[in-house]
């Protein structure tokens, strides 16, 4: 077994099961492209059993601090089991969820979610890529599922050195397969293809917040609802069907309006109800700003700004001038739901950047509640970083 030694005081954060070990952090040592290897101390303390990714900032990810822990198919099949088992505890009213949440499952690099009677994985890292069979395989088993999609196209790959791959692991040869699905949520149901789009072709982690919009919509009686970034109309759909007059949804792809004026259609909505933009979110809020055109709803839910801290800067620019467009435009007693999903923006940073937008737009507003990703997609203690999608609900003050 090869072995990594950490340079003196970089034990730190493994000592707090951290799984991630920097290039900067290792004195000496390494492996091949997803060999497992044994971490050590400057001093030759036992640290834990990891993945090695030679081109990665992130050269080691571990898999397990148990020394006595061997990294085999047994373990493979022992962690999928733990997640799997794990969301049967969790009270999640869909067809469609993440099984699997990376690291904070204990499976760094590996994604998996199940839409119905399909799987879609995503290896993103030189460990979860190496044993790709061993996974499939235990995914398959435990199930009991037959049809397995990989969506290894994040640019993620590119920074471990591996080339992007997607397509059928299993069930190809089944007839008549599609990559479209249509799964049950809450009360209404959605359409989304696993080939297609973000993440593996939906936004699962928003579920929760979906269906608060559709309570909030239906408590308060929104006339005027305006979803920005609507992707392929998830908050569209649960505000109609919390009984909104009329949804104005935005978003620059094309095709995501078709699949948001689609999932209107299969749940009956008239599409009347709906006006589908395919536009640029920043200027249309420029323009309703000149217009003097307001909302009694707004929902933010913006791409990925920054994917990591250094980006932050820019991004808090971002996440600051829509905000503050938003509040501009929102009547007084309206509500703002406003997310970022990006990794480099804390929580707390998050809330200082909407609360200054608030100040330049001359708002004040009450916060009524925090929102962060479906249960599915867990934080854990040791790894803070699984909470990665951040959200506030927001009801503007009256002016004066």
């Amino acid at each position: 077994m090869k072995t990594i030694r950490l340079r003196d005081g970089k034990e730190r954060s493994l000592l707090r099961r951290h799984p991630w070990i920097f290039d900067g952090a290792i004195a000496s040592g390494g492996g091949d492209a997803g060999e497992t290897v044994r971490v050590e101390s400057h001093m030759g303390q036992f640290l834990g059993w990891a993945a090695f990714s030679p081109s990665s900032k992130i050269r080691a990810r571990v898999w397990s601090f148990n020394e006595m822990q061997r990294i085999d198919a047994s373990f493979f099949v022992a962690r999928i089991a733990q997640a799997i088992s794990a969301r049967r505890r969790f009270d999640i009213k869909s067809d469609g969820m993440r099984l699997i949440h990376g690291e904070s499952d204990g499976l760094p690099g590996l994604v998996v979610d199940r839409y119905a009677d399909t799987l879609v994985a995503q290896f993103s890292s030189c460990g979860a890529e190496r044993w790709k069979s061993v996974i499939v395989d235990a995914l398959l088993a435990q199930t009991g599922l037959t049809r397995l999609y990989e969506r290894s196209d994040t640019s993620v790959r590119a920074l471990e050195g591996l080339p992007e791959a997607t397509g059928w692991l299993a069930g190809s040869n089944e007839t008549g397969i599609s990559t479209g699905i249509t799964i049950t949520e809450h009360d209404w149901k959605l359409s989304l293809d696993v080939a297609e789009g973000h993440k593996t072709g939906f936004y699962l982690d928003q579920r929760d917040s979906r269906q608060k919009f559709a309570a909030t919509t239906r408590r308060l009686q929104f006339e005027r609802v305006l979803n920005c970034y609507c992707y392929t109309g998830g908050f569209t759909v649960a505000a109609l069907s919390g009984g909104a007059r009329h949804v104005t949804s935005i978003d620059s792809s094309g095709p995501a309006l078709e699949r948001a004026q689609a999932n209107v259609a299969l749940n009956g909505f008239d599409a009347g109800r709906t006006t589908m933009l395919d536009a640029d979110v920043n200027a249309s809020l420029r323009q309703y700003q000149r217009d003097g055109k307001s909302f009694d709803a707004i929902v933010l839910d913006p791409p990925k700004f920054a994917p990591t801290i250094k980006h932050a800067e820019r991004a808090a620019r971002a996440y600051k001038d829509i905000n503050r467009l938003a509040l501009a435009i929102l009547e007084p007693g309206g509500v703002l739901f406003t997310y970022s999903c990006s990794g480099g923006i804390s929580a707390d940073l998050f809330h200082k950047i909407v609360a200054s937008a608030g100040t330049d737009a001359g708002v004040d507003a009450f916060i009524t509640e925090r929102m962060g990703g479906a249960p599915d997609h867990p934080m854990t203690v040791a790894f803070p970083e699984g909470e990665y999608l951040k959200g506030l609900v927001l009801v503007k003050r009256p002016a004066g």
